[in-house]
C-alpha cells in the first residue's frame, strides 16, 4: 500500500485521497440536500446519489483496511453505476424518463469483461474496457444536453464542460498508466486525486447554475403563458413578436393575423364554460398545427387569438385558409356535443421592418371586424374589400392539419 509518509515537497497521497473522498461526499449530500428543498427537480437527487457512489468507491480503491478486503473490481463498477445515475439525472432533467437499465450496464460489462482471463491478467486491457465504457457514458450525456436547445447558452455550456470534465476525470489516469508505464504509481494517484476534487467542484457549480438557470425559464414561460390553452398570453405574444420582426425584418413580410371564434358566447351559454374552454383549447391545438415552427401565435384574451409570421400576402393567406379550415372540421363536434364552431380572420401585413407591434395588430383587428362583419368564418386582408370568398380561400389552401404537432419551419 501507499506509505503515509511523502517525501520531502512532494504531494502527501493518502491526504490528497481523503480530501477527494471528502468533498466528493459533502457535494454529494449538498445535491441531496438541496433536491429536498426543491422536490420537482428530480435530477438533483440523482446526482448526489451518483456523487456518494463515487466517493464510496472512491474510498474503498484506496483505504488500506478496506483494499485488501474489497474484490478489485468492485470500485470500478461503482463509478460505472455512477456515471449511469448521472446519465439518467442529466435525461430527467430534460424532461426524459429514465432508462434503469443504463445505471448498471456499465459496470455489468465491466464485471463480466473482468471475468475473461485476457482481460483478468492484464491491467492494460482492463483499463482500455473501463476506458471505452466511460467514453460512452460521456457521449451519452453530451448528447441528452445537446438535444434541449431550450436552455440559454450558460446551460448549454454544460454540453460541452460537463461530459468533458467526466470524461477527464476518469480517461487521464488511465491514458498516464498506458502511456506511461514506468511512471511511478503516486504520480498518476496525484492527478487521480486532484482531478476528482476539480471534477466534483466544478461539475456541481455547473449543474446548481443549469438548476437556477431552469428555474428561470420556468418562471419566465409560466409569466408569458396562457393556462388554458398553453399558448403565449399577450405579453409573451408582444415580446415574442419583436423578436421574430428583429430576425426577419426587411428580409421577409411579415404578416399579423388576428382570429376570433364566432359566436363564442353563444357556445358558452348553450353549452357551458368548461365546452367552451375545451373549444378554446381545440383552437389552439389547429393554429399550433397548422403554423411552421418560426411562427409565433398566442392568445390574447377571451376567444381572440393572434399569429405573427414572416410569409407575403399569398403564403399569410393560405396559412389563414389551412387554420379557418381546419378549425371548421375540428370544431364541428366538440366534447362530445354538436358545436358547429368557426373563426373569422383578419390580416394584415408590412413590407418594411416592424417597429410598431401594436399598429399591426390594429390593423389586423380591423380586417378582422370586416370579416365578421361580411359573415364571418372567412378571412379579410386589411386593404380587401370585400372579404374573401370562402371558395377563393379553400383555392389557396394546400394541406389541412387538424392536430398533429406545427410544420418545420419553411
Amino acid at each position: 500500500m501507499i506509505s503515509g509518509n511523502a517525501p520531502g515537497g512532494a504531494l502527501d497521497v493518502p491526504t490528497l485521497l481523503v480530501v477527494a473522498v471528502c468533498v466528493t461526499a459533502v457535494l454529494g449530500l449538498f445535491l441531496l440536500l438541496v433536491w429536498l428543498q426543491q422536490r420537482s427537480v428530480r435530477a438533483l437527487a440523482w446526482w448526489g446519489a451518483a456523487y456518494l457512489a463515487g466517493a464510496f468507491s472512491l474510498a474503498l480503491w484506496s483505504a488500506p483496511g478496506l483494499a485488501s478486503s474489497v474484490p478489485p473490481e468492485i470500485p470500478g463498477a461503482l463509478i460505472l453505476i455512477a456515471c449511469g445515475m448521472i446519465w439518467n439525472g442529466v435525461r430527467l432533467f430534460h424532461g426524459r424518463r429514465v432508462v434503469s437499465l443504463a445505471n448498471f450496464a456499465g459496470a455489468l460489462i465491466w464485471l463480466a469483461g473482468s471475468r475473461i482471463p485476457v482481460l483478468a491478467t492484464h491491467d492494460g486491457a482492463r483499463i482500455a474496457l473501463g476506458a471505452v465504457v466511460v467514453a460512452a457514458y460521456s457521449f451519452c450525456i453530451a448528447f441528452e444536453f445537446w438535444r434541449d436547445r431550450r436552455q440559454s447558452l450558460r446551460s448549454r455550456v454544460g454540453a460541452i464542460l460537463v461530459p468533458s470534465l467526466h470524461a477527464g476525470i476518469f480517461l487521464t489516469p488511465l491514458a498516464i498508466r498506458i502511456g506511461l508505464p514506468e511512471a511511478p504509481t503516486q504520480s498518476w494517484l496525484v492527478v487521480l486525486a486532484l482531478q476528482t476534487i476539480v471534477y466534483a467542484v466544478g461539475t456541481a457549480f455547473i449543474l446548481m447554475l443549469m438548476v437556477k438557470d431552469h428555474y428561470v425559464h420556468v418562471y419566465r414561460s409560466a409569466a408569458n403563458t396562457d393556462p388554458l390553452t398553453g399558448l403565449l398570453n399577450r405579453r409573451g405574444f408582444v415580446e415574442s413578436a419583436r423578436g421574430l420582426c428583429r430576425r426577419f425584418g426587411g428580409q421577409k413580410p411579415i404578416a399579423l393575423l388576428m382570429f376570433d371564434i364566432d359566436h363564442f358566447k353563444s357556445v358558452n351559454d348553450r353549452f357551458g364554460h368548461a365546452v367552451g374552454d375545451e373549444v378554446l383549447r381545440v383552437f389552439a391545438q389547429v393554429t399550433n398545427a397548422n403554423l411552421r415552427a418560426s411562427d409565433v401565435v398566442a392568445r390574447l384574451g377571451g376567444e381572440e387569438f393572434a399569429a405573427i409570421l414572416p410569409a407575403d400576402r399569398g403564403q399569410a393567406a393560405s396559412i389563414a385558409e389551412r387554420v379557418r379550415a381546419a378549425f371548421e372540421g375540428a370544431g364541428a363536434f366538440v366534447a362530445g356535443h354538436r358545436i358547429g364552431a368557426t373563426v373569422s380572420i383578419g390580416a394584415a401585413l408590412s413590407d418594411e421592418p416592424v417597429t410598431n407591434i401594436e399598429a399591426l395588430l390594429l390593423r389586423a383587428d380591423a380586417a378582422l371586424y370586416q370579416a365578421k362583419a361580411a359573415g364571418r368564418n372567412r378571412l379579410v386582408m386589411a386593404g380587401e374589400e370585400p372579404a374573401l370568398p370562402i371558395v377563393a380561400q379553400r383555392a389557396a389552401a394546400s394541406t389541412v392539419v387538424p392536430f398533429p404537432e406545427r410544420k418545420s419551419a419553411a
